[in-house]
């Protein structure tokens, strides 16, 4: 192993570094920095990895990435220069200079940005916070967009040293759909602000849990035809006969169970709603813990899971049809005519799929036909284990469900780019502006355009994937991986998915007037929290919509 020794740097190169230095420390403003001059570039990199480090021409950093051939001086970093280092290396996050100013402000106000400063300290050692963040400006000001080595060329001084293992580890966590995600939360919060929230109807109140006692019962069914044995946990009122009353059922995420949203269904029961919480055996916990290749998230599930989670749904309603007319407790408690779709992640692909949005499967295709980057988002991973169906389209619609809430959906490219609007019912869509998981960007707001019927947009800024879960819940596959607000933080937004979703139900009830207050910008925003700002919107303003065209 070649032992490396830093060099003292002569005088005329440490005036150089030192005034560069100064001059990163004396902007006055954004624009002022952008006009420094392009020859304090950064020009070599000093990689630490453990007790090794090895100077690196950025130069020849660039022609690894666009050959994928180390030069000679590099093959004492073979180990580590790995075909997946080169995937970090060429990826950009693309954001138009037009709008550079905003992203970066929008970013930095907010603290997953002041975490990501965090991160590239760490990967940096000795860096300042104002060092990284002229840096960060800079880069995102050129039009070729953001990349680790165009970083490294703006940062002040002739070399840069790096700690490889914290650099791989950053790059890893922070897809780019995320980074834009986080730094559109500030313009959502701002621009879908409602000053007058004092409309709202005290008489009623649907985030308080309801005066009817809930039972819980677990069946289970066996689709022989698919050979799918599904469990169900159901809630409901003996005092309510649901003969007119929506059926509500509860599809969990990927690598979850259906105890994810226990608290939501006991609420909605004390309301007088029926609630069946069902388990996808294809995609559940256990069957996520059993697969054979665990560092693959495309070949976690199998591709027909995509297509059998809606129809779980669809034979779940069968069967509760036929239990509906049976003598027993649950004689009329169901009525599968009337039906509520609550998903969460992979769910709300499930509850999306069920009300009418068409699966796009040559677009999808495409966007998975080259190996995806690390950079790419969990969810960017999962949805292309669906690329094995067969066909170009696929409608998996149940006229039985009249409407879905989804909660962090997985959307992506699955949907292609026409596949939501056959969507013609209601519709909520969550979305958490920190969910590293599902990015909100890509997976929530920009499909939810696409949305043609009667549509809402609930918006959770700062909230992350697992925000909504319950909080006694255990075991997600990502809990242990992604840092999540599950706890005090997110309690109000806890509180107000309970009550829109019972709003969001009761429109298909004569009750559907007196709670259509609880389904508007005040109402939500009378649950906001500094931690977890919450705006909801039935269409997204000019401000946003011309956001989104640079992503």
């Amino acid at each position: 192993m070649a032992v490396f020794m830093r060099l003292q740097p002569g005088k005329i190169q440490y005036k150089a570094s030192r005034l560069k230095g100064w001059l990163y420390a004396g902007c006055l403003t954004w624009a002022w920095c952008v006009a420094m001059p392009s020859t304090l570039a950064a020009e070599t990199v000093n990689i630490r990895l453990g007790p090794f480090q090895q100077s690196v021409a950025i130069a020849d950093l660039e022609k690894f990435a666009k050959t994928g051939k180390l030069p000679s001086n590099l093959q004492v970093l073979s180990p580590f220069l790995t075909p997946q280092i080169r995937g970090l290396l060429t990826q950009r996050v693309q954001v138009n200079p037009k709008i550079a100013d905003r992203f970066f402000d929008g970013l930095m106000k907010t603290s997953a940005g002041r975490q990501l400063i965090q991160s590239l300290a760490r990967a940096i050692p000795g860096s300042s916070t104002e060092t990284l963040k002229t840096s960060l400006y800079l880069t995102l000001r050129q039009v070729n967009g953001l990349s680790i080595l165009e970083f490294l060329r703006a940062y002040p001084g002739e070399n840069v040293t790096v700690d490889a293992a914290q650099a791989v580890s950053f790059a890893v966590r922070v897809n780019p759909t995320y980074l834009s995600s986080i730094a559109l939360g500030n313009s959502l919060e701002t621009d879908l602000l409602v000053k007058n929230t004092n409309r709202i109807p005290t008489s009623l109140n649907p985030a308080k849990t309801g005066d009817k006692v809930v039972q819980t019962k677990t069946l289970s069914f066996t689709d022989r035809n698919r050979n799918r044995t599904i469990p169900v946990d159901i809630y409901w009122s003996p005092d309510t006969k649901n003969t007119h009353t929506p059926l509500v059922v509860l599809s969990h995420g990927f690598g979850s169970r259906r105890t994810f949203l226990t608290y939501l269904a006991r609420h909605l029961a004390s309301h007088g709603i029926t609630v069946a919480a069902l388990e996808h055996p294809g995609s559940n916990g256990i069957a996520v813990n059993r697969a054979t290749n665990q560092g693959n998230l495309q070949n976690l599930i199998a591709a027909s899971e995509f297509s059998s989670r809606p129809q779980d749904v669809s034979f779940l309603l069968d069967e509760f049809a036929k239990l509906n007319t049976q003598p027993g407790i649950l004689n009329s408690q169901l009525n599968t005519n009337k039906v509520t779709v609550i998903g969460h992640s992979l769910g709300g692909y499930t509850a999306l799929a069920l009300v009418g949005a068409e699966l796009d499967l040559n677009h999808l295709r495409k966007f998975c036909q080259n190996p995806l980057s690390l950079t790419k988002s969990p969810g960017d991973w999962l949805q292309c284990a669906a690329k094995g169906l067969k066909g170009r389209k696929l409608q998996l619609e149940d006229g039985r469900v009249k409407n879905a809430i989804a909660l962090n959906p997985l959307v992506g490219e699955i949907f292609g780019r026409q596949g939501m609007t056959k969507v013609t019912k209601p519709v909520l869509i969550l979305t958490a502006t920190e969910d590293t998981i599902t990015p909100a960007v890509s997976h929530q707001i920009k499909p939810f355009q696409q949305l043609r019927g009667n549509k809402y947009l609930l918006t959770a800024i700062g909230a992350t994937h697992l925000s909504i879960s319950d909080p006694q819940y255990q075991g997600s596959t990502v809990n242990d991986i992604i840092k999540e607000k599950r706890g005090e933080e997110a309690q109000s937004l806890r509180k107000l998915i309970q009550g829109v979703s019972l709003a969001f139900v009761q429109q298909q009830t004569p009750s559907a007037k007196a709670y259509q207050p609880f389904l508007t910008p005040a109402y939500v925003q009378s649950f906001s929290h500094p931690q977890i700002p919450l705006r909801l919107t039935s269409n997204l303003p000019a401000s946003i919509r011309r956001w989104l065209r640079f992503f």
